[in-house]
């Protein structure tokens, strides 16, 4: 009976988030400095808006918007994956550091490579080679038994020493380089468009349903260390796997918005509120929630300065750094 409760509660669950990311998306679509009746949404979506607002919306809002849906589905699914996979609930591919390895592999090639600036399809692979190596470097650090505390602590200092090292390359920038990068690495979006979108889609469209497929392997990872591999699980080699997956996921969404954090930890404890433990309900409920916090962070971004533009990144650290702070407490 509880089995069949969870169940209706994770379906009315991912129906209620998929009406509210609908209804957000639409009237965010109507927002911003040029304000779109919906109206004006519904003619310019079937093909007989104006000139104007095809550019406003089709040019410009839609791909904002479409990238802000893959990259918060793809970090709130690398958060629930290391948290699972860690049995740690403050891990999070911003706060281990995996995120700025990320940046700092972009940066980088940036840096040594200005003609592969514009080559967007390379950028996250580069993106995920610099996630892969932080998130290996801090598994090893960790030590095989991948201790919570001791995954966080390990995974703080490598984020600061990333940090450090974007800085220094930061500063040997060319000055409009160096605007650039730094802006990006808040986490802004608003400069996305269908390029970008589509170098990020078949990350996301691949490694999510890749991700929920190792569901049943983060349940078993949540019992005591000895009862997974009496069940049959490799558990080091599936934690490598899930390792693999989080930090593509990280990587691809870093080079297509920046260094967003907190997505990765807000969304899959909101989640595990809502639908409970269960990695079959978990993630998927946690990859819809990841789309609205950062479609509603894009929404107060672009609206609340207007006509200034607040990076997402901003603001879900702003919502997201209290919350951690909370966390910390708690544990």
């Amino acid at each position: 009976m509880d089995v069949w409760h969870a169940v209706k509660q994770a379906r009315l669950t991912l129906v209620c988030l998929c009406s509210l990311l609908i209804l957000t998306f639409v009237y965010s679509l109507s927002t911003g400095i040029l304000p779109v009746s919906f109206g004006a949404i519904g003619r310019t979506l079937i093909g007989q808006g104006t000139e104007a607002e095809r550019l406003i919306l089709i040019d410009l809002r839609l791909p904002r918007m479409l990238l802000a849906l893959l990259i918060g589905a793809g970090l709130a699914v690398s958060g629930t994956l290391l948290q699972g996979m860690s049995r740690n609930a403050l891990a999070d591919p911003g706060i281990l550091g995996i995120n700025a390895g990320a940046g700092l592999s972009v940066v980088l090639m940036l840096f040594f490579f200005r003609s592969a600036t514009h080559q967007l399809p390379v950028l996250p692979f580069v993106a995920f080679f610099g996630a892969t190596l932080v998130a290996w470097t801090i598994y090893r650090l960790a030590g095989k038994a991948v201790q919570p505390g001791r995954l966080l602590l390990v995974g703080v200092g490598i984020n600061a020493l990333c940090g450090a090292l974007l800085i220094i390359f930061q500063l040997k920038m060319d000055p409009r380089d160096f605007q650039q990068a730094t802006v990006w690495l808040t986490g802004s979006i608003w400069q996305a468009d269908w390029s970008s979108v589509l170098t990020l889609a078949p990350w996301i469209v691949c490694l999510v349903p890749l991700a929920f497929l190792h569901s049943r392997s983060l349940n078993l990872l949540q019992l005591s260390s000895s009862l997974p591999q009496t069940l049959g699980l490799r558990v080091e080699q599936t934690r490598k796997r899930i390792l693999l997956i989080a930090a593509a996921l990280a990587g691809s969404c870093v080079a297509a918005g920046g260094g967003i954090s907190f997505i990765g930890l807000l969304a899959p404890h909101i989640a595990r509120r809502l639908v409970g433990p269960n990695h079959y309900s978990l993630i998927p409920v946690a990859a819809l929630l990841g789309s609205l916090l950062v479609l509603l962070a894009d929404l107060i971004g672009k609206n609340l300065l207007a006509p200034a533009d607040i990076p997402v990144g901003i603001v879900i650290a702003i919502l997201g750094a209290p919350y951690f702070i909370v966390l910390l407490f708690r544990k």
